[in-house]
């Protein structure tokens, strides 16, 4: 892939949030385009958060909740605190009570300030913000001492080499579309753990999934559904035509791609 093809080479200012372009949540389909990607990571993230001490009374904030499959989890079956946040919180308020609350607000905003956590979680925000340093930042600052952060985002393992499959050409569509439509930019999500060290935060660890990409699986639905919505975009960009772009749709749905889904990086670090 040449340099320019690249998706997260600039910083790119976009002229409208998340939700309010390319994924509007008011859309007919979109919670559940959100919730297919739910079931591909999850159990991952659970699994993560279980191991860094959630529990029965564990204060917890939930950031960029979405349709608060994590948030819900964890207060329900977790038996923890949970504040969940969104700027638009429509998925979540049916499920506000109990041991679950939910917050319209910004993160970015000045002011955030919701309390102090036992852990502060956020997955698949940061990487469509352009000051993510400095929400990682204030984000620690939430925290307890003792407490943790735990940030997920996707990282991007196939489309930077050869070959040029419809799929690959579709996936750096896609990237350019969302860096130009929202500011999204997965370029920097492997220095995750380097960031949280600066950020002084100890006990730094991070890992991957990569879900499979194959017929009817979770992941394979999200990318379909996710490109659907952003066909125009895609296609904008000149990387892909509508040609390629079924292509691709059809090695999806078919399972043929034979290549890597984006990942997810998940990092985390302690409070000291």
């Amino acid at each position: 892939m040449s340099e320019e093809t690249r998706p997260t080479e600039t910083p790119v200012v976009p002229a409208h949030g998340y939700g309010e372009s390319l994924f509007q949540p008011w859309r007919p389909g979109e919670g559940e385009r959100i919730d297919l990607g739910s079931q591909a990571y999850d159990g991952f993230t659970r699994a993560r958060l279980r191991a860094l001490g959630a529990g029965p009374g564990s204060r917890v904030l939930d950031v960029g909740a979405g349709t608060g499959t994590i948030a819900r989890w964890l207060a329900t079956e977790v038996g923890a605190e949970v504040l969940a946040v969104d700027r638009d919180v429509r998925f979540l308020e049916p499920y506000a009570g109990g041991r679950l609350r939910t917050l319209a607000a910004d993160v970015t905003a000045p002011g955030f300030d919701p309390g102090r956590f036992d852990l502060v979680h956020a997955r698949f925000l940061l990487m469509h913000l352009p000051g993510h340093r400095e929400v990682a930042a204030r984000l620690a600052g939430l925290l307890v001492p003792g407490g943790h952060l735990v940030l997920g985002d996707a990282v991007d393992l196939t489309t930077a080499g050869a070959p040029d499959t419809p799929y690959r050409l579709a996936m750096r569509a896609m990237w350019r579309a969302l860096r130009t439509g929202i500011g999204t930019d997965v370029g920097w999500t492997p220095g995750y753990p380097r960031l949280l060290r600066e950020l002084g935060l100890t006990a730094v660890g991070a890992e991957v999934l990569v879900p499979e990409l194959t017929a009817g699986s979770p992941i394979a639905g999200f990318w379909l559904e996710t490109w659907a919505r952003i066909r125009e975009a895609m296609l904008a960009t000149g990387l892909v035509d509508a040609a390629v772009l079924g292509e691709a749709e059809r090695a999806l749905a078919e399972g043929t791609a034979a290549d890597l889904s984006p990942g997810l990086i998940t990092a985390w670090g302690r409070r000291p």
